[in-house]
């Protein structure tokens, strides 16, 4: 090679191509996997009613067939982001798919309660390799437009929400929850069906040393869109580090493809299974990210259900009892108050739309976590019926918000050897909020607590946006980076 011969890095690529059909696919793809997602959550608030009648089971029991879900989330948000992180992106959300499609269409076969847990467990598992995907789109984005395009990657959930909602509303009255359960589970299929054209991430590819592959996929890229790939050899941004390292008087020296299939795996030693993946993320550069993320992601799930329970809980029940809290109304008003919540989080997504870009990341979830806690503050004591809807609903178009824009931040702040590991334990957190909340939202407002309730709500998102603040840089317009070192310099390397 000779001394003019130029260099680039995926980001580079992307940024020269720009977004195009290729991405278009893509986003397809991924989005076709957060409707899942949103739709086996969402029918939690319909089957569980249901069995509960059907089977005669206690209030207790109804809440573990939920608490079930969530646990499988909790474990399966570690797990499937390490083996994304150390075996590819592709093979990640290929086993997701599987175990939430099979456990999904199986539970709509469970005889009795115990298998029904097993099986709704099972789909929690599958469902917590969501931020495998999202994590596997956003490192298709070029860096200029990757806010608003994750913002319209998060309405693929509003979309779940509001077809599962719809999907309810016809299947439960006359063929009941187990055909919800099996109709379910299609769209997960659908990503089993189309996983020969998905494409692995070439960053995953470059980082790994296998720089040919990558190519082969930006080639791709290019075809689809157009366009052509800039000259020169392609490096990752752990390659240009490394060869910095090495020759430290020379600011511009190459790279020889030999140096790149040779040095990376030796970085990526480090990061080879789960213990040593979380390790890093708690290394002196990254702890205080990952234990602030943490917060918010907790936060995030905390309130984000915490609302929908509320929707239900404070509306109708202007008189505060137990035994009337307990015997719900219709289960035709339940639907339709559920569907008509759903549209709460379209406005929350063109907020963010709005403002990612423009305000960045920080200052949009910081901004959106104030304004909730001044939506929910009149309702630590009791409120008119519309006038609780109203806040509720407000309060509720905040916390989308905060959610979209968080599952952007996440993996962006994150180098690409730990990327779907952090959002994954980030995510795992946040399934600990989602099943904290329960005992919040609706044990302390049966109870008559309805002020200690909205105040604990107060008090769990205010420190959320506080830990916002405290996120060590902002990125937007910000290159991923591919080593640790480099994703925790401050500076924004994007120009």
């Amino acid at each position: 090679m000779g001394e003019g011969t130029p260099e680039y890095t995926v980001d580079d690529a992307l940024v020269f191509m720009g977004f195009g059909k290729f991405q278009l696919l893509v986003l397809a793809y991924a989005g076709m996997g957060w409707i899942s997602e949103a739709m086996e959550m969402m029918l939690l608030s319909f089957v569980g009613p249901a069995v509960q009648s059907a089977w005669g089971l206690s209030s207790k029991q109804e809440s573990f067939i939920t608490s079930v879900v969530f646990t499988g989330m909790l474990v399966g948000a570690y797990s499937w982001g390490i083996v994304s992180d150390n075996y590819g992106r592709r093979k990640g959300f290929l086993i997701t798919a599987m175990i939430t499609s099979g456990a999904g269409f199986l539970s709509a076969f469970s005889p009795n309660y115990t298998s029904l847990l097993i099986f709704r467990c099972l789909v929690g598992v599958g469902l917590g390799g969501g931020p495998v995907l999202s994590s596997w789109f956003l490192e298709f984005i070029p860096a200029p437009s990757r806010g608003t395009w994750m913002v319209i990657f998060s309405a693929f959930w509003t979309l779940g929400t509001i077809l599962e909602a719809s999907l309810a509303w016809f299947v439960m009255p006359t063929l009941g929850w187990r055909w919800l359960l099996a109709l379910s589970a299609l769209p997960s299929s659908l990503l089993l069906i189309f996983y020969w054209v998905a494409p692995e991430s070439p960053r995953y590819l470059c980082l790994k040393g296998r720089t040919t592959e990558a190519i082969t996929i930006l080639e791709k890229v290019a075809r689809l869109n157009g366009t052509k790939l800039p000259s020169g050899i392609l490096v990752s941004d752990l390659t240009v580090e490394l060869s910095e390292k090495s020759t430290p008087s020379e600011d511009t020296s190459l790279i020889s493809p030999k140096t790149d299939e040779d040095a990376t795996p030796k970085e990526m030693d480090s990061n080879m299974g789960g213990i040593s993946s979380l390790l890093t993320l708690l290394s002196p550069k990254l702890i205080r990210t990952t234990l602030l993320l943490w917060v918010v992601f907790f936060g995030n799930a905390f309130s984000y259900y915490g609302l929908v329970l509320l929707t239900s809980e404070l509306n109708g029940h202007s008189q505060c009892g137990p035994t009337k809290v307990q015997s719900v109304a219709s289960q035709d008003i339940n639907y339709k108050n559920i569907f008509i919540a759903s549209f709460a989080e379209l406005p929350g997504l063109i907020i963010s739309a709005a403002t990612v870009d423009r305000l960045g990341r920080k200052l949009s979830m910081s901004g959106m976590f104030f304004l909730c806690c001044i939506f929910l503050l009149p309702l630590v004591v009791h409120q008119p019926e519309g006038l609780t809807t109203a806040l509720l609903f407000g309060a509720r178009i905040c916390i989308t918000a905060t959610f979209t824009i968080v599952y952007i931040y996440a993996p962006e702040i994150y180098p690409t050897s730990v990327r779907t590991t952090g959002v994954g334990v980030a995510s795992a957190m946040g399934r600990i909020g989602g099943m904290v909340c329960p005992l919040v939202a609706v044990a302390l407002v049966d109870g008559c607590h309805q002020t200690a309730s909205i105040l604990l709500f107060e008090a769990v998102i205010f420190l959320s946006g506080i830990c916002v603040v405290l996120f060590p840089f902002e990125t937007k317009g910000r290159e991923l980076s591919d080593s640790v070192s480099s994703s925790s310099k401050p500076t924004n390397a994007f120009v």
